[in-house]
């Protein structure tokens, strides 16, 4: 089996190579169909916003022995009633978060000293706080409007810098694609929706449109002059810049999805630290959906579009039209080869020999044993040659002369 640096220099010389752009149609169902579900998921079961976003009071509650929601929502119910349903989290070991609705300070004092008895506290250690509905809503128009600005800017600064409108939407579409899937998944799951989750968002864009930018910078290199040649076709000139920059892909998705992971995993559900879960789940999620559409969406989606030029159509009939004539050619040439072969019979060893080969098709042929053996003729030398095929000695004379 070979390494991981073998297999990486495989795929950059070509030696080893895997259809990603010519299998386009597969990934474009695959997305298509994740697309899909999230927003589905983003419809149906919606997000679930924290009260930066939709107003309300927090309450904290710090040095509880216990942490169990039960003693929480029975406060609540009995300062506010049965129909006030508050939401209860753990911070840390000893810290629990209680939000409600927005509550006056004649409610907002009793709740502080119910919240202080029912986990046995002093009133000090419960803090409470307000945040206002206009000020999640300042949050969300002002995130909505720079994405918005983000993507304008992406789009035309990728048509400039790789003078090639197809790059600038192929990006987009699959910055996109991070973005619905990235929310939809934090709606299947649940969390709250913070402005940490925000940034979380507008970080994964950043990530997937670098991984983006490489490729495709490594896509402009080897199609540069490819319409001029017949070697290969913009396709499969794409398609060898996608396996060119695989490892390279791979190996910045898993550095940066190790401490993301160890936040995720260790830090929020292990160690309980639920500030930072938020944003970690958003970059966990928006890593590895970024590296799929960097991929398996970017490339192939931009040879599609590159592939309605007259131009790009014509250059692969060119190189159709070669391969097809040079396996034409190695056809007739392999014919030729076999004729002799086929015809069979003694003559045959020495009519295809070479010059340096007419030894051994000679020593091929038949011996006959009914033929007696010639005596040993004289050559021009003066000397006679053997029955073994080797030259005698000549006489010497009497004067010692040859």
């Amino acid at each position: 089996m070979p390494s991981f640096a073998q297999w990486g220099n495989e795929l950059y010389t070509g030696r080893r190579s895997y259809n990603i752009v010519g299998r386009r149609n597969l990934w474009y169902g695959i997305g298509i169909t994740i697309f899909v579900l999230s927003l589905l998921l983003l419809l149906v079961k919606g997000l679930n916003p924290g009260i930066e976003f939709r107003g309300g009071s927090e309450y904290r509650i710090s040095g509880v022995e216990q942490t169990a929601e039960t003693p929480a929502v029975d406060a609540v119910e009995d300062v506010l009633g049965t129909g006030q349903v508050p939401r209860v989290s753990v911070i840390g070991d000893d810290t629990v978060r209680v939000q409600t609705e927005r509550l006056d300070d004649e409610q907002t004092d009793e709740l502080r000293t119910a919240l202080a008895d029912a986990y046995d506290v002093d009133a000090g250690a419960v803090t409470s706080s307000y945040v206002g509905a206009t000020w999640g809503e300042d949050v969300t128009s002002k995130s909505l409007r720079a994405l918005v600005i983000f993507l304008v800017l992406v789009g035309v600064g990728l048509a400039l810098f790789f003078r090639n409108w197809e790059m600038a939407v192929a990006a987009l579409v699959a910055l996109l694609h991070d973005v619905v899937v990235t929310v939809g998944i934090y709606a299947l799951i649940g969390f709250e929706v913070t402005p940490a989750t925000v940034i979380g968002f507008l970080t994964i864009l950043g990530y997937s449109l670098y991984d983006t930018v490489v490729v495709f910078d490594k896509v402009r290199e080897n199609t540069r002059h490819v319409l001029t040649v017949s070697r290969r076709t913009l396709a499969e000139a794409a398609n060898l810049a996608v396996n060119q920059t695989l490892v390279r892909s791979i190996n910045t998705s898993v550095v940066a999805l190790l401490p993301v992971g160890s936040i995720l995993f260790i830090g929020a559900f292990l160690l309980g630290a639920g500030t930072l879960k938020d944003i970690a789940l958003a970059l966990f999620v928006g890593l590895i959906v970024g590296t799929y559409s960097s991929i398996f969406l970017a490339t192939p989606l931009w040879v599609h579009l590159r592939s309605r030029d007259p131009e790009v159509q014509e250059q692969a009939l060119r190189v159709r039209a070669r391969r097809s004539s040079e396996a034409r050619q190695g056809a007739g040439a392999a014919a030729t080869a076999d004729a002799p072969a086929a015809a069979g019979g003694p003559a045959t060893a020495a009519s295809t020999a070479t010059p340096g080969s007419t030894a051994t098709a000679v020593a091929d042929r038949p011996d006959r044993p009914d033929r007696p053996d010639r005596p040993d003729r004289p050559d021009q030398s003066g000397g006679r040659r053997e029955s073994g095929g080797q030259r005698a000695q000549p006489r010497r004379n009497r004067r010692g002369r040859r």
